[in-house]
């Protein structure tokens, strides 16, 4: 599969690396170019000199980006991902992660306006960059909570999160990315605020039922 990662930041570089030790032919882009072909050298991905030119035929598309970077992308690559499955994994966080900048729809909704002719799912947001290539936090596996719209997006995208090691948890409608935003900012609120390493996780336990895939 054919996977374009806009963005080299941890969650970018994290999830291209992941992504590649998977064998998928892994596009990257960020905003500035040079950086994008230094992560790229570094995960055995491929670069792009712009955002458009990474999803240009891309089964996949990631807008790993600050969310505040999400409307000026969606309009570089609005052509470019019509049909194509879009993965969100920002987090609406002021600049000093203070709190969740106030909206009254996720950003994954936001996306699906902004472009109506792809497949939204929001996925990944509530795991830190540097569990994305080994999910584990004393020696339990993390969780991969993801909401969308689209049955078979969602499919796809529950089938990359269980092959990079994380249980694939399905939270509902894109709706629901309300609450996974919300989940993160307090995983990263707590960190902040208590001065700690940034290993914690989310893990849901006792009967998932279906909602595990």
């Amino acid at each position: 599969m054919r996977i374009a990662i806009i963005g080299a930041g941890t969650v970018g570089s994290g999830l291209a690396r992941a992504a590649v030790s998977l064998g998928h032919d892994v596009v990257l882009s960020a905003r500035h170019a040079d950086h994008a072909r230094k992560v790229a050298e570094d995960v055995g991905a491929r670069a792009a000199e712009s955002a458009a030119e990474a999803a240009d035929g891309a089964d996949m598309v990631v807008l790993a980006v600050p969310s505040t970077a999400v409307a000026g992308v969606s309009d570089q690559i609005r052509r470019e991902v019509e049909g194509a499955i879009v993965i969100d994994p920002t987090n609406p966080l002021e600049p000093d992660v203070s709190g969740v900048l106030e909206a009254t729809l996720s950003v994954a909704e936001e996306i699906a306006i902004l472009l109506p002719r792809t497949r939204i799912v929001k996925a990944f947001n509530t795991v830190f960059g540097g569990f994305l290539t080994h999910p584990v936090v004393d020696g339990v596996q993390l969780d991969g909570f993801y909401a969308g719209d689209d049955p078979a997006a969602k499919a796809a995208v529950a089938e990359l999160v269980a092959a990079m090691g994380l249980r694939p948890v399905d939270v509902g409608a894109l709706r629901a990315a309300r609450s996974l935003e919300h989940m993160a900012f307090l995983n990263i609120s707590l960190n902040v605020r208590n001065g700690l390493s940034w290993s914690s996780g989310w893990k849901l336990l006792g009967d998932v039922g279906r909602a595990a895939t």
